[in-house]
This record gives structure tokens, C-alpha cells and sequence, in this order.
């Protein structure tokens, strides 16, 4: 049996050909078929201390759902993910694996690592296409009532956990659809909003109440909520949906996007699907895209799909990316020029104020920096310009200021994230809890959830009169 595992390489998912994908907004991969799952499934060692499952934020138990999926068990196996992950197709999706759970795969050190992220998201899809998502028995009522601001994965999350104790769930959201990033972030060729929805439906299912169209810190406030809004404790999950500019000129002109913007007006507004959606479309012909993460990839594929000759200017070499390998493997196959070592300095317009060019200058990589990588320096006497009529900056976010400013006792970071204690994700307000790019800035999907975990095992102590858990 060893040597048959030994012997089976890693499964890959069948795809949408590139000349096909750049042509619609359906997701990419098609997902694992029965048969690919299960050989995958036959890679894992089924290790007696598997460093997977420490490697995992919410702490999965990856060999658990892996052997019941080798076994054709697929709904045991989602309904085994779900004991500590509530929103399994999203994460089988997003998260990055190749730095967490398979990261630490034991086949990894000789071999490619086993497909956990890929067979969670089987596992996942299998029970919603099944139509078979079970509700699990809830038990008695406690009185108790959790404000949790933002829908958003570590308020989903925490939502998610404290129903299932007993405790009366209110989430207030800003906007007018739950997911928070995973609605106007994440493009529906990358996480089908239907996923998001199905996730945030089981939730209702389970009796977690949504407002909508809520703004704590202008609707109400955090004490407020505390007071005479009767809650007994709040959960604060509101994001960092502040976006970061390079403050260069000409960053004001018609056609400069932060990459939130564009991505919330093709996502959650859908602007792709203009005019049978009443949003400004923003489709354009020459488009730069800023950056080198996850979003700078969402954001130029995206435009490239609107019509768009779309290039990514990134100031350092393409081994310090912070993007994932597959979402810098399927921006090159679908056609994304990349301008690497190249560091834009000012944006250029006409006399209607609109971007007509941008300013760039070469860069080099010279001696490290704090973070280890070799820092960018400029090149002299190598400045051009770009012929471009649309730039969208992704650059990163910083924490949504909205709450802290309206809540005078919270204490923040010079950053402007919430402080709070990263063992029971704590604030300086006795029943204030937070979790989520809020308290560690723009992070991943699954870092979020996972203090999402953290903070509600910590609220149902709170809530119970006992010790927090974790302190």
C-alpha cells in the first residue's frame, strides 16, 4: 500500500482553457471529479502526528475528512471539515495552502504535497451539489445576545460558532450582500458569489440574523450595542477596506482606481454585466495595474477580461511576488503582461483630467531590507512613460478607521488596527472582542477565520462567567 501511494502523483484540476476563461467570469478550475479525489485522497500518509492540522488556523482535521474522501465517504467528509470550518468551499478556494496545511505535508518533503485545499473544496461542493447540508441540532437557548460587526470571514465565522452554543447571533454589515472581501474582493471567476451566498445561507439556516445596510459607528454604536441595544458582548470584524495610495501626482485624475473600488464595482455591483446592471462600466483599453499580491492578480484579470491590454508594474523581481504561484501562473497564461523592476512616479492627464500616460523609472534590487527581501533602488536616468488610460493601485489596505474613531476606550496601533490579546483576541473594553484584518491588518481569508475561532471560544467564556479561554 505504501508503494502504491508513493507511486500516485498529485492530481491536478481540469480547467478552463485561457483562450476560453478571458472571456467570461466563470471560475477557472472545474474542481476534482470522484475519481481524482479519491486517488488524491490515497496520496496522504494518514500521519499519527500530522503537522497538517497544526499548520491550519482553525485547526481541521485534515487526515479525518482525507480518509473518509479515499473511502467514497465524500458527505461524512464535508460534514467532518464543517466540526471546524464553516465556510469549507470558500476556503478550498482562497486560502493559501502551499504556505499552511500543505506546507507541512510529511508527502511534500520528497514529493509534491497532498491536495488538502482542493480536496477540501470537493468535499465542500459534493455536499452543496448533493443538496444535502445538513442543520445540526442547536442546543438550548442561553439569553444571551453577540453583536458581531462585519460579514466578513472572522465575523461569519464567529457567528458560525456561537450559534452553535446556544447564544442569540446578530451580524451587522455595511453593505447589502454578507462575505465581506469574499463578495467585493475576490472575483467570481476565482470564488463564485453563489458559494459565498450558499455559506452565508446554511448560516441563516442555523438562525444567525443579518442587517444589512448597517454602519456601526453611524447606525449605532459600539456602546450603544453594549447598552441600550441589549447585546452582551460585540465582536468587531469590520476589515481593513481602507485602500493604500502611492501618494504620487496625478492620482486624483479620471481613470486612477484604488484596486478596492474596481473590484467592488465588477464583484459585488457588477459592472462587467453592465447595462442589465445599472453600474458605470469600467472597461477600458490600456490598463496598469500597481502591485504584486493576490489583488494586483484579481484586479488585472479582471480588467483583462473587461476588454482591457493590461499590464502589472511591479517595483521588485518576480521571486519576491507576494501573489500566490497559481494566481501568477494563470495571469501569464491568460495574456497579463508583467513590468517587473519598474516603479511608476507619477500618473499623466489631459486637459479633461484624464489619464492619458504614466510616469515609471527602472529599478534595481540592491542590499536587503527589514523584511529580508533585497530592496528596490532607482536606476538613474531610466524614466518613461507608459501609455496607459487606466491605473489601479493595489498596493494594500489598511484598517477600516470608522469604528476605532467612534469608540474613544478602544485602543489602537499606530497603524490604526485594534489591539487585542492574540490568545483570546481581547480588547481594552470588557466584551469587546476583534478578529480579522481589524486587529492584524490585510491578511488571508483563513488567518481571519481562524481568530474568528479564537474569539468566540472566548465570548462563550465570557458570556458563561468564566475564565476566557486561552488566557
Amino acid at each position: 500500500m505504501a508503494e502504491k501511494k508513493k507511486n500516485i502523483p498529485r492530481q491536478q484540476m481540469p480547467e478552463q482553457a485561457p483562450e476560453d476563461r478571458v472571456n467570461n467570469f466563470d471560475e477557472v478550475p472545474y474542481g476534482y471529479s470522484e475519481e481524482l479525489a479519491m486517488l488524491e485522497a490515497m496520496r496522504c500518509l494518514l500521519c499519527k502526528n500530522p503537522k497538517c492540522i497544526e499548520a491550519c488556523p482553525v485547526n481541521i482535521n485534515i487526515p479525518g475528512f482525507v480518509s473518509l474522501i479515499r473511502e467514497g465517504k465524500f458527505l461524512e467528509a464535508a460534514r467532518k471539515i464543517k466540526e471546524d470550518n464553516a465556510l469549507p468551499a470558500v476556503c478550498g478556494r482562497v486560502c493559501p495552502q502551499e504556505d499552511q496545511c500543505e506546507g507541512a505535508c510529511v508527502v511534500g518533503i520528497k514529493q509534491e504535497p497532498v491536495s488538502i485545499g482542493r480536496l477540501e473544496r470537493f468535499a465542500a461542493d459534493y455536499e452543496r451539489h448533493m443538496g444535502t447540508v445538513s442543520i445540526p441540532a442547536l442546543p438550548p437557548k442561553t439569553g444571551k445576545r453577540v453583536a458581531v460587526v462585519g460579514a466578513g470571514p472572522a465575523g461569519l465565522t464567529v457567528a458560525g460558532d456561537l450559534i452553535l452554543k446556544g447564544h442569540e447571533i446578530t451580524v451587522f454589515e455595511a453593505l447589502h450582500e454578507a462575505g465581506g472581501v469574499l463578495m467585493y474582493g475576490i472575483p467570481e471567476f476565482r470564488l463564485p458569489k453563489e458559494i459565498v451566498c450558499a455559506e452565508v445561507d446554511y448560516l441563516q439556516r442555523l438562525g444567525v440574523q443579518f442587517v444589512m445596510d448597517y454602519v456601526v459607528g453611524r447606525n449605532s454604536t459600539i456602546q450603544e450595542l453594549l447598552g441600550p441595544e441589549g447585546y452582551h458582548a460585540v465582536f468587531v470584524g469590520t476589515g481593513a477596506g481602507l485602500p493604500s495610495f502611492m501618494e504620487m501626482p496625478g492620482e486624483n485624475l479620471i481613470g486612477v482606481y484604488s484596486a478596492n473600488e474596481y473590484l467592488t464595482r465588477a464583484n459585488l455591483m457588477k459592472a462587467y454585466l453592465f447595462p442589465d446592471y445599472d453600474t458605470p462600466p469600467i472597461s477600458r483599453r490600456r490598463v496598469a495595474v500597481i502591485g504584486g499580491g493576490n489583488v494586483a492578480m484579481d484586479s488585472a484579470r479582471t480588467a483583462l477580461r473587461l476588454g482591457g491590454d493590461v499590464t502589472i508594474v511591479y517595483r521588485r523581481a518576480r521571486e519576491q511576488m507576494p501573489a500566490r504561484a497559481e494566481e501568477v501562473h494563470h495571469a501569464e497564461q491568460e495574456g497579463v503582461k508583467f513590468m517587473l523592476l519598474t516603479n511608476p512616479t507619477r500618473v499623466l492627464g489631459d486637459e479633461r483630467h484624464r489619464v492619458t500616460g504614466m510616469e515609471c523609472v527602472r529599478m534595481e534590487l540592491g542590499e536587503p531590507d527589514e523584511s529580508g527581501r533585497r530592496r528596490p533602488v532607482v536606476v538613474k536616468g531610466s524614466e518613461f512613460v507608459m501609455d496607459v488610460d487606466t491605473v489601479i493601485v493595489a498596493i494594500g489596505n489598511k484598517p477600516n478607521p470608522l469604528v476605532p474613531r467612534t469608540t474613544p476606550d478602544l485602543k489602537t496601533s499606530k497603524w490604526g488596527t485594534v489591539i487585542a490579546d492574540p490568545k483570546t483576541m481581547a480588547t481594552s473594553i470588557p466584551g469587546v472582542f476583534a478578529g480579522g484584518d481589524i486587529v492584524s491588518g490585510a491578511a488571508t481569508v483563513i488567518l481571519a477565520m481562524g481568530q474568528g475561532r479564537i474569539a468566540a471560544r472566548s465570548i462563550n467564556s465570557y458570556l458563561n462567567g468564566e475564565p476566557l479561554a486561552g488566557a
